[in-house]
């Protein structure tokens, strides 16, 4: 054997960006239980703050509910969705430039996860009106940190999982999606207690390490690859451009994808924002009575949620289609939400959750499928993803303002909202369908 032969076997496979069908027969399991439990333990600390942890701080810090609380959790939640928006792109970026013999997403999602979890507990420190300037600007942090675990965690189904498994593995990480967003709130208010108001903090220091566990844990089962041997980009303007821009070629399905997503979140959002609303000022409901049925709405979303998102992704893997079950999942949404304005009665809020419910777990599964099939190029797939996300954080960002105009639209009520939700459910349907799909045999 001559020392060139010598040096073939010896030399390190090339680096690929994605792998084939041909090159996973089987179903990459742990990757879909380390993508499932990163983000059932980001998710779940997370949901917990800002929706039960949060609000109850700021009130005790504030001097009650009211005016100045709701004021300063909008300022919150837009100035937290800006942020995101941004730095999830540029987190996506140079995550998918990343040379390390950990790969490109684990020194990222480890990071990620001690960092957040530091600025949780410093969260969980402040306790005067005086604090709340260190607040703001904790929260922010919170919401860049969080991405370097959001954004290099959903594009290692990208990386690691052949294009057959894609809807089975979405479907692992939806599980865990749903249960962090349904559950973190319970155990947010776990902590929450008229005789102990300092249990509050306690939530935060304990979240924090949930937090903290979330990316070593998806470190470990996931086991990237190093990264060293991958082609690094030349940063010239056009590797710029490639690397932080939003994609220009190729992108007709991206756009359409990102679009109906868009649509699809902001009826589901916008519901959200005004479901009390609905139930009082629609339905005539006390403040007790419409918390108990927005309790039992959560719960029956949560359980049909979970159900449908656990059977969506292999379906949708079977009939070798994307977009029809997220159109399918759309059109759910749609029916769930003009229901209450054709029937009128508390109980059609729960039937809401059961309908809805059906089409989140769906969407939740399927639509992260469409998502990594739709993205122009493997090599900038955490930041091409992060782009996609926008119609996440852009969705919370809109939905309150297009309310809002809907609401001065139809003279002040909030029922008549409801049929121009469904109608924008059923465009961001509409706009999914335009997708052109390969559908291999």
């Amino acid at each position: 054997m001559d020392a060139n032969q010598s040096e073939k076997l010896t030399e390190e496979p090339k680096w690929q960006a994605s792998v084939t069908d041909s090159q996973q027969p089987k179903l990459p399991l742990l990757v879909g239980l380390a993508v499932s439990l990163g983000a059932l333990l980001w998710l779940a600390p997370f949901m917990g703050l800002n929706s039960v942890l949060n609000p109850a701080k700021l009130a005790a810090i504030m001097g009650g509910p009211g005016a100045k609380v709701n004021n300063f959790l909008a300022l919150l939640g837009t100035l937290g969705a800006v942020t995101s928006t941004i730095t999830t792109i540029i987190i996506g970026a140079l995550s998918d430039l990343t040379r390390s013999r950990w790969g490109r997403r684990t020194p990222w999602i480890v990071v990620g996860s001690v960092l957040t979890a530091a600025v949780m507990v410093g969260l969980g420190m402040i306790n005067s009106a005086s604090q709340l300037p260190i607040f703001i600007l904790l929260w922010c942090l919170i919401q860049t940190f969080i991405n370097m675990i959001v954004a290099p965690l959903i594009a290692v189904i990208a990386d690691r999982v052949a294009p057959q498994h894609r809807g089975t593995i979405s479907s692992i990480y939806a599980i865990g999606y749903v249960i962090g967003q349904y559950g973190g709130p319970v155990v947010g208010g776990r902590f929450l207690s008229s005789a102990n108001p300092g249990l509050i903090n306690t939530g935060y220091y304990a979240l924090a390490v949930l937090m903290l566990l979330s990316g070593p844990i998806a470190a470990i089962l996931m086991k990237e690859k190093s990264s060293l041997n991958m082609p690094r980009q030349k940063m010239d303007w056009s590797g710029f451009v490639k690397a932080f821009i939003f994609p220009i070629h190729n992108t007709r399905n991206f756009y359409l994808a990102l679009f109906g997503k868009m649509m699809i979140n902001i009826a589901v959002t916008a519901f959200g924002v005004y479901q009390v609303f609905i139930l009082t000022s629609g339905m005539g409901l006390g403040n007790t009575s419409a918390g108990q049925y927005v309790s039992w709405m959560g719960t029956a979303t949560m359980i049909t949620a979970i159900v449908f998102s656990s059977t969506a992704g292999p379906v949708s893997d079977k009939m070798k289609t994307r977009k029809w079950p997220v159109a399918f999942a759309a059109l759910m949404i749609s029916i769930g939400t003009i229901l209450p304005f054709i029937v009128r009665q508390p109980s059609t809020m729960i039937w809401y959750g059961i309908i809805a419910g059906i089409g989140s777990g769906i969407f939740f599964s399927v639509d992260q499928a469409l998502n990594l099939e739709v993205l122009p190029s493997a090599e900038n797939a955490a930041k091409d993803l992060g782009i996609l996300n926008f119609a996440n954080t852009g969705a919370q960002i809109l939905a309150p303002v297009l309310g809002a105009i809907l609401f001065s639209m139809v003279g002040d009520q909030y029922m008549p909202i409801l049929p121009y939700l469904s109608v924008i459910a059923l465009v961001g349907a509409a706009l999914v369908l335009l997708i052109k799909e390969d559908r291999k045999a």
